[in-house]
């Protein structure tokens, strides 16, 4: 007669592996979230150059400058987008793009 050898982990096993989740946790969450911070600021950083590309366009196409509404209207952007950060696009009159809100 074959016994077969069938044994688990231990509750020291256990709870060494769950210490070691543990501390990864602790150490990786706030890491992540302070590299949020970062993503969501170079984020809003591309989001500037690219409106600030479409209204150069819209100057070359149209001879003036746009207004945000003009852009979305004529289809140099597809809607009123935000940067991650939640702060919208705002076309100065010498057609600088700033962001406000938040």
């Amino acid at each position: 007669m074959k016994y077969k050898n069938e044994q688990g982990f231990t509750l020291i096993e256990m709870l060494i592996v769950m210490l070691v989740i543990s501390v990864l946790l602790i150490i990786t969450v706030p890491n992540v979230m302070k590299n949020q911070e970062a993503v969501n600021s170079k984020g809003c950083e591309a989001f500037v150059k690219m409106v600030e590309g479409q209204v150069q366009a819209y100057k070359l196409k149209e001879g003036t400058l746009p207004t945000m509404e003009k852009l979305i209207s004529s289809g140099f952007l597809k809607e009123d987008v935000k940067c991650p950060e939640g702060k919208t696009a705002v076309i100065s009159d010498d057609g600088t793009v700033t962001l406000q809100g938040q």
